[in-house]
């Protein structure tokens, strides 16, 4: 666990994903954030080329304005030849941007939007979410968290890494939340930091493959590209 906690305070120095304003919209309708998709409900699909497709279902309950300018996007073809620009092992991978370089891209309104954040949408692993540059800065870009690393709320003798986090950034992890984090993993620093709009619900294997690709150490760039095909927006 010490490790862990190393791991979350060199991200939180050096991470260029900048943090969020923390605007409230919390949702009672999200559900169980784990849930697969419903018959009818609009899903993703991620075509990686040469890797496969990641599988996510949306929370347009609770990240409206998310969720439309994804799937708007994605059904204008926007993604289409795009690359996952920034990956890191064991964090997440990045993409959305057309200029490649983590700079660019707008939303479908021609301007940033706000965040939406809700108490029952955390940034687990296989969360899909916003990026952004800065308070109320949503545009294009979009990332998946990848990291399988758990973390400890200090009950079982370990340190409190979710704790130090509370402190940190003045939130407070549900006890939902608390056990998901020692089971299944995630980025809980980025918790109402970065818009929670999708969960993969099929496809984890390929979002470890894409994560473990060999990249430029200063820029976390891949050195060969990894290619965003298109992404299908259906029913499932």
């Amino acid at each position: 666990m010490k490790r862990a906690l190393a791991l979350i305070l060199v991200l939180i120095m050096g991470m260029t994903l900048l943090v969020g304003c923390k605007k409230d919209t919390s949702s009672n309708t999200a559900g169980d954030q784990f849930a697969g998709p419903k018959k009818g409900e609009t899903v993703a699909e991620i075509v990686i080329k040469d890797y496969g497709s990641i599988f996510v279902r949306f929370f347009d309950d609770a990240a409206p304005k998310a969720v439309e300018n994804f799937v708007t996007h994605a059904k204008n073809g926007y993604y289409n030849g795009l690359t996952f620009h920034r990956v890191m092992n064991d964090f997440m991978i990045q993409g959305g941007d057309p200029t490649g370089t983590g700079a660019g891209g707008e939303s479908i309104w021609n301007k940033p939007f706000e965040d939406e954040f809700s108490d029952d949408l955390q940034p687990y692993r296989g969360a899909l979410c916003m990026a952004n540059s800065g308070p109320g800065t949503n545009g294009s870009q979009f990332f998946i968290v990848q990291s399988p690393q758990t973390y400890s709320d200090g009950s079982d003798g370990e340190e409190d890494v979710l704790g130090l986090i509370e402190k940190q950034y003045g939130v407070t992890f549900n006890e939902k939340a608390i056990e998901n984090y020692k089971t299944v993993g995630g980025t809980p620093w980025l918790f109402k930091l970065h818009t929670v709009f999708g969960q993969v619900y099929e496809g984890l294997d390929v979002l470890d493959k894409v994560a473990a690709v060999d990249v430029d150490p200063q820029s976390s760039k891949p050195i060969t590209d990894v290619i965003i095909e298109k992404i299908n927006i259906t029913e499932y």
